[in-house]
C-alpha cells in the first residue's frame, strides 16, 4: 500500500507518535479517500456478517444476537490493535463449531449456563493469545509454509462455495456441518432448487464481474448486492400480484439490534479449571485461522504482518468481547477477502463495518430484511473463485513435486477435517519435506576446467546422487579428493555424509587424502563433529589424510569446543584453495606421482615423471 502525501490527516486526540505506537503506522496515512474506500468496504462487511453473524451463532449453541455482538467489538479491537489492515475478525465457522463441541458435555445449549461458560472460555483464550503474543512467540507463525498457506486458502476457497451452495440454490439448510454433509445435502435435494434463487445469485455475480472488468475502482460487489436485492424485492412483488403463486425468496429476515452489553461471566472456580484445557484447545483453533488468514490476505496486499503483534490484537479482542457478551473470534476469510478487494485501505474499514452493523440493524432492519441470501451466497462463491488460483497449481507442480504435493494435502486436509488440524498438518509435511532435504547435504566432487593461467574449479559429480550424470568428463588427481560439501552436517544428516565417504574410501585404489571446501558448511552439531572425527581417523588408518578448505567460524567454534581442532591440527585448515594443494601436495606419495597421467596440479609439472611422454596429460 503506498502511503499518501502531506494530504494525510493527523489525529487531534492524540499525538501522532503515541497513535503509531499505539494502533501502527497505518495513522499516517489516513486520508479523506482511505475514509471513503473503508467505508464503503466497512458496509459491505457489515451486510455479509449479518447473516453469518446469526447462523455462527446458532452453530455454536448460543442465540442469535451473540454472534451479532462477535462481530462488533473483537472486530474494532482486532483491528486497531493487530497487525493487518484488512483481516476482520468475528465469529467463524470453525470457532464455532468447536466451542460447540466442547461446551455442549457441559452444558445444555442455548442455556444461561451454558452462556456463562461461553463468555468465561473466550476470556481464557484471548489471554493465551495475548501471552502468546506478549513472549514474541509468533515466531511459530514462521513454520506455517507458503505452501501450507496456499493449500490453507484454496481449501478455504472449496469450503466457502461449498457452504454457499443451499443459499445460491434456495435449499434449506444442510443438517449436517461438514464439507462433505453439505455437497450430499445439496445433491439429494438438487430437484428442490428454486429457479429464482438462481436467478437471484446469477444476476449478482454477473454485475459484480461486469463491474469488476471495466469499473475496477468501483464497491462492484455491493453494488451487486444491492441490484439483485432491488430485482428480488421487484420480482417478490410482482409475483405476489401474479395469478401464480410462486415459492419466496429466502431473505436474512428480522434482526434485533445487537447493542453489546457489559457483563462478567458467572462461572465457579471448578469449571473453571475444567474449560483450561479447553481454552488451549480453542486458542489453537482461533490462532492456527488467524495468522493463517492474516498470512494469506498479506500475500493479496503486499503487507508485512508482525505475527507477535497480531496475536496480541486477536488475544485482546477475545479479552475485551468476553466481558460484552461475545465468544471466541478470530480472522473470517470469507469476510477478510471481501474486505480487501472491496477496496479497504486501513483497519478503519473493520471499525467501520462494527459501527455500520450497529446502525444498519438499528436504522434499516426491514431493508436488510430484505437481502436475499442467494445474492449474499453469490459474493462468497465470487471470493472462492478469486481465492482459487489454478495458474499457480500449475506453476507449482511444475517447480517442486514436494511443494505441490504439501499444498494438496493441506487443501483436502482443509475440506475434510478440522481446519486447526488442517494446519497442523500442513505445518508437519513442511517440516519433514524441509528435514528430507536437509539430510541430504550435497556433496560435489572437483576439479578444473582446463590446464590455462585462468582455469576455474568446476563440478565433476555428485556422489551422492549416482542418478546424476558427471557434470564434466575431468581427471582427477589419484592421491587427493577434492570434495565441496554444501550444508549442514548435523544428527539428521550424518548417516548420509558417512555413507557417502566410505563409499569413496571403498573404491579400488581410492584417493587417501581428502580436501573438504567448507564455506557452504553453515552449521554441524556434537554429531557432526563426531562424523568428522571419524573421518579424519579413517583417513589416517589408511595412510591419508583430511584438510579443511575455508572452515566457516559456527563450525571452527564446534571443532574447538568437542576438541575435534586438536586432533586435526591447524595447519590442516586453508584459507584458499591453492595454498592448500600446494601444501597438501609436498605429503603425496612420490612413487604414484611419478606414474600419474593425470598432472592437474601446478606442482605436478616438476614432481618426478613429469618429463617422461608417457606421463603427460591426454588433453
Amino acid at each position: 500500500m503506498n502511503s499518501p502525501d502531506a494530504t494525510a490527516l493527523s489525529l487531534k486526540t492524540l499525538p501522532a507518535r503515541v497513535a503509531e505506537r499505539l494502533f501502527g503506522p497505518w495513522v499516517r496515512w489516513v486520508t479523506p479517500a482511505t475514509l471513503r474506500a473503508d467505508a464503503l468496504a466497512g458496509l459491505l462487511g457489515a451486510v455479509l456478517v449479518l447473516p453469518q453473524g446469526i447462523a455462527f451463532a446458532t452453530l455454536a449453541g448460543l442465540p442469535p444476537e451473540y454472534g451479532l455482538y462477535t462481530a462488533i467489538v473483537p472486530c474494532i479491537i482486532a483491528a486497531l490493535f493487530g497487525s493487518s489492515w484488512h483481516v476482520m475478525s468475528g465469529p467463524t465457522n470453525a470457532n464455532s463449531l468447536a466451542l460447540f463441541a466442547m461446551l455442549s458435555p457441559l452444558a445444555i445449549a442455548f442455556s444461561p449456563a451454558y452462556i456463562q461458560l461461553a463468555l468465561a472460555v473466550t476470556v481464557m483464550v484471548g489471554l493465551l493469545q495475548w501471552l502468546i503474543g506478549a513472549l514474541r512467540l509468533g515466531v511459530l507463525a514462521n513454520f506455517i509454509s507458503p505452501a501450507v498457506l496456499f493449500g490453507f486458502t484454496s481449501g478455504a476457497a472449496l469450503l466457502i462455495a461449498v457452504h454457499a451452495l443451499p443459499d445460491l440454490l434456495g435449499l434449506a439448510a444442510s443438517p449436517g456441518h461438514g464439507a462433505g454433509a453439505v455437497l450430499v445435502h445439496v445433491l439429494t435435494q438438487l430437484p428442490n432448487a428454486q429457479p429464482a434463487a438462481l436467478a437471484v445469485g446469477a444476476i449478482t455475480l454477473g454485475v459484480a464481474l461486469l463491474l469488476r472488468r471495466f469499473r475496477r475502482d468501483w464497491p462492484y460487489m455491493l453494488i451487486g448486492l444491492v441490484v439483485a436485492t432491488a430485482l428480488a424485492w421487484l420480482w417478490s412483488q410482482w409475483a405476489a400480484g401474479g395469478t401464480t403463486p410462486s415459492s419466496a425468496l429466502r431473505t436474512v429476515g428480522h434482526i434485533a439490534t445487537p447493542w453489546p452489553r457489559f457483563e462478567m461471566p458467572d462461572i465457579s472456580w471448578a469449571q473453571a479449571s475444567e474449560l483450561v484445557g479447553l481454552a488451549f484447545a480453542l486458542t489453537i483453533v482461533a490462532l492456527g485461522q488467524a495468522i493463517s488468514i492474516a498470512k494469506t490476505v498479506a500475500l493479496r496486499s503486499g503487507q508485512r504482518i508482525d505475527a507477535n503483534r497480531e496475536f496480541r490484537g486477536q488475544g485482546l479482542s477475545n479479552i475485551v468481547g468476553g466481558f460484552f457478551s461475545c465468544y471466541v473470534s478470530c480472522g473470517s476469510m470469507n469476510r477478510s477477502m471481501p474486505n480487501l478487494q472491496a477496496g479497504a485501505r486501513t483497519p478503519l474499514a473493520s471499525v467501520f463495518s462494527a459501527l455500520l452493523l450497529l446502525g444498519l440493524v438499528a436504522v434499516s432492519a426491514q431493508l436488510l430484511a430484505q437481502i436475499p441470501m442467494a445474492a449474499l451466497s453469490a459474493l462468497l462463491v465470487l471470493v472462492a473463485l478469486s481465492l482459487l488460483d489454478l495458474a499457480r497449481w500449475r506453476q507449482l507442480f511444475g517447480l517442486s513435486r514436494t511443494d505441490f504435493g504439501v499444498a494438496l494435502a493441506t487443501m483436502v486436509a482443509t475440506v475434510t477435517i478440522r481446519l486447526e488440524i488442517a494446519i497442523l498438518l500442513g505445518m508437519l509435511l513442511s517440516l519433514m519435506s524441509f528435514l528430507y532435504r536437509t539430510s541430504r547435504p550435497a556433496m560435489r566432487s572437483m576439479g578444473f576446467d582446463g590446464r590455462g593461467l585462468d582455469r576455474q574449479f568446476v563440478v565433476i559429480d555428485t556422489p551422492d546422487d549416482p542418478e546424476e550424470p558427471p557434470h564434466q568428463t575431468l581427471p582427477e588427481c589419484p592421491q587427493l579428493k577434492l570434495l565441496r560439501m554444501e550444508g549442514e552436517v548435523y544428527f539428521g544428516a550424518t548417516q548420509h555424509v558417512a555413507d557417502i565417504l566410505h563409499a569413496l574410501r571403498s573404491q579400488p585404489n581410492p584417493q587417501k587424502h581428502l580436501l573438504v571446501m567448507a564455506k557452504s558448511m553453515n552449521f554441524i552439531d556434537l554429531a557432526g563433529a563426531e562424523l568428522w572425527a571419524a573421518e579424519l581417523a579413517a583417513r589416517r588408518a589408511m595412510g591419508g589424510n583430511l584438510y579443511f578448505h575455508r572452515p566457516r567460524p559456527e563450525v571452527i567454534r564446534m571443532w574447538r569446543k568437542t576438541g575435534f581442532t586438536a586432533l586435526l591440527g591447524t595447519e590442516h585448515q586453508f584459507p584458499d584453495k591453492f595454498t592448500a594443494i600446494s601444501t597438501i601436495f609436498g605429503k603425496l606419495d612420490p612413487e604414484i606421482c611419478r606414474h600419474c597421467t593425470a598432472r592437474i596440479f601446478w606442482e605436478c609439472k616438476t614432481a618426478p615423471g613429469a618429463d617422461d611422454p608417457a606421463n603427460q596429460p591426454t588433453a
